[in-house]
Parts: structure tokens; sequence; C-alpha cells
């Protein structure tokens, strides 16, 4: 049995990130940028307007002071001209900065009568211009990896970027395996529950970016496990739930050697999730995880997740660690490392009482995972403990 910490280590040497290609804008968000990308053009490409007013010279700024207006600048329409002495451009927002014009005065502080406009007498010195290049110029890069948010790809539109070098989405095929299972929407027969982790973790992973094939539910026969694995065929990553233990019914293990997987680790000191087995069969990297709801889970978020990551080429960093104050006492731990679901809550940490490895409607109310590391002390409310967010 090893660490959670050696359980990452080995699960990042099975994986590689994947490939790239070009995919349009429109459909790059939420996905993961492979390589640098660089600006096409500068913005704005000229100085221009942050205001409605009047563009003028700067110098010639003073209470009272009197202007005859020229001519208009508009967003997309320029003025032509150049502004001299005494002169101003009407002037919108966006609207590029007339030749001669260094200040715009905004509409409320003048007064207009005809082509005249006379100033107020509490302007500033805010000269209310966006410059050149203020935003962005070209030649600047947008840097690789990232997961691509909607800010992002409104930078990428500005920067005139139409097609964005994406890392392909990995193809994670999803196995649940047991006699007791049945689809969602069947009618289970006495001894039979309905399959919920799969469909759990199709939902978590294709959150993250990958792509999800369910696999039909495999029965406890080498059969039946065999079929499954040939369905799985030309997926990145298999993930099997339930059959990885070391009971008579548990097939996963023995099975998958017999199909040629190399057995990288069996067992993890953690609760819940102790029973996880990881490996490679061929092209594809292996993660068998305990039947049992919320372990199967649990494993999602601690290991799945970090080898998706590194399939998109994101790293495999474990999940970030965050730290809140403890709202019960709570007793040391054992020797495995304890997820327990909890709340954040005014922002304090609130383990359920109840951490049953069976019951998904604690993991859907909480928000957290508070991380018990091996052999903690037991701690007081108030003490500062480590979380996974959810």
């Amino acid at each position: 049995m090893i660490s959670v910490a050696e359980a990452h280590a080995a699960l990042s040497t099975l994986v590689s990130p994947l490939e790239t290609e070009f995919i349009p804008l429109r459909e790059a968000a939420g996905r993961v940028l492979a390589q640098n990308v660089t600006a096409t053009r500068t913005q704005p490409p000229f100085a221009a307007s942050s205001m409605d007013g009047y563009a003028l010279r700067g110098a010639e700024v003073e209470p009272d002071a009197m202007f005859k207006v020229i001519g208009e600048a508009a967003a997309g329409h320029r003025f032509e001209g150049t502004l001299r002495a005494g002169q101003a451009v009407r002037i919108f927002t966006g609207a590029p900065i007339p030749d001669g014009a260094d200040f715009v005065v905004i509409q409320e502080d003048t007064t207009r009568r005809g082509d005249l406009i006379t100033l107020g007498h509490n302007i500033g010195d805010k000269d209310n211009i966006r410059p050149a290049g203020g935003d962005f110029t070209i030649g600047q890069s947008v840097n690789a990896p990232l997961r691509l948010r909607p800010a992002d790809i409104a930078l990428l539109a500005a920067m005139n970027i139409s097609h964005v070098p994406v890392t392909r989405k990995p193809l994670v095929a999803i196995l649940a395996t047991g006699d007791e299972l049945v689809q969602p929407g069947e009618s289970p027969g006495p001894d039979q529950i309905v399959a919920s982790n799969s469909f759990g973790l199709a939902a978590m992973l294709e959150n993250a970016g990958a792509r999800v094939h369910l696999l039909p539910i495999a029965r406890d026969t080498a059969a039946s496990l065999k079929q499954a694995f040939a369905l799985a065929r030309g997926a990145d990553l298999m993930v099997t739930i339930g059959g990885a233990s070391v009971g008579d019914h548990d097939l996963v293990g023995p099975i998958a050697a017999e199909l040629g997987m190399e057995q990288t680790f069996y067992k993890v000191a953690m609760r819940p999730g102790k029973p996880l087995m990881a490996g490679r069969m061929g092209d594809m990297a292996m993660l068998g995880l305990p039947g049992n709801p919320v372990s199967a889970m649990v494993c999602g978020h601690v290991f799945v997740l970090p080898v998706l990551n590194k399939l998109l080429g994101l790293g495999s960093e474990p999940a970030q660690v965050f730290k809140a104050p403890l709202a019960v006492d709570l007793p040391a731990n054992g020797a495995r490392a304890h997820y327990m679901r909890a709340q954040i809550i005014k922002g304090k940490l609130h383990p359920d009482t109840r951490q049953d490895s069976s019951l998904l409607s604690v993991l859907a109310s909480a928000d957290a995972l508070l991380v018990r590391p091996v052999d903690d002390p037991a701690r007081k409310q108030g003490e500062d403990a480590e979380y996974l967010r959810l």
C-alpha cells in the first residue's frame, strides 16, 4: 500500500500531453491552449476617445475658452482634416483622435451654440484619450498552457486570432462493473442498485475537458469484462469502477493483467478509496477505482483529474490545497489519509457527521473535502485544517 503522494507521482508517469489540433475560435471556450499565440494587430490601433465630447488642443484648455467646431469623428469614421488653434472636433467614444488634437473635453463640460463651444470651469487634467496600443500591441503573446476562459476568448478575438491551437480532448472510457448494477431508468431487481458512479465521473471529466465514452455495464464474468475492455480500445484513459479489490467476484485486476496491463500500483493509504489500481494497457492508461459511490468520486477528484490535466498539457499537480478553521473538534486520524466530506459555512470547515462511503447525498451537499493526513493528531475547533474544493 502506497501513500497518496506516491500514487500521484506514479500516475504522472502513465500519461503524456496529447497532440495539438487547430479549431475555430468559436469552439475554443474551455479548451486548453497548446501553443503560444501572438496578436496580429495593436489594440487600439490608434489613439481613441474614451468619452463623448470635443477634441482640441490641451494647451488651449482654460475656463470660458471658445472653439469653433469644424467637423465630427465617430467610431469607424475618423475626421480627415487637421486641427488648428481655436478649433475643435465633435467626437464620440471610440473614434480616432484627429490630427492636431491631444485632449478631449467631455460634452458635459461645454456649452454649444451653433458651431461654437464654450468650456466650463471644472474640466480637470484627464485627457480622456485611450493611447494606441494601450491594451496590447502586435506580437504580444497569450502563453500556453492555458484553459481558455470567456475573457481569453474575447482577447484572442481582439487579437484577430480566428483559429486556436489546442490540445486534443482526451478520450476517456468509463466502465462500471457488477452484477448488482442497472442503468438509470431501468427497473432494478430486488438485489440490484442503479449505477451512479459512471455518470458522476463522466460529468466530472467532461467538465474538465475530456470526451467520455460510457461503456455498457460489465457483469462479473471474464467474458463480459473482456468484451468491455475490447470496447475501450482507442481511448487515452480507461477508468473502471468496482471489481478492483480481492474478493471472489473482483475480476478487473486479473482480467486486465491477462489482457496485458502492466500494473503500476495497487492500494493507496487513504479513505475512502483504498482499493485503487493503476497501470498501462498498450497505448492506454488505466485506473481501477473502488465501487462505493463516494470512493469512486473522491478518487476522481484526487487522482483522475490530475491525470486528465497532464493529458491536456496542464501538468499533473495534485488539486490545490486550501486552509480554513475547523468548526468542530476532530479526533486523531489513523494510518490512512482521510478525505472527509465537508461544507464551508461562514469561512469555517464543517465536516459531515456521516462519512460512510456509500452516502452520495452527503457528497452532493458538500463543497469541500477536509484532508486529514496520516496519523494527524486530534484537532480543536478553530485550528486550521486543509481541504480541497469540490
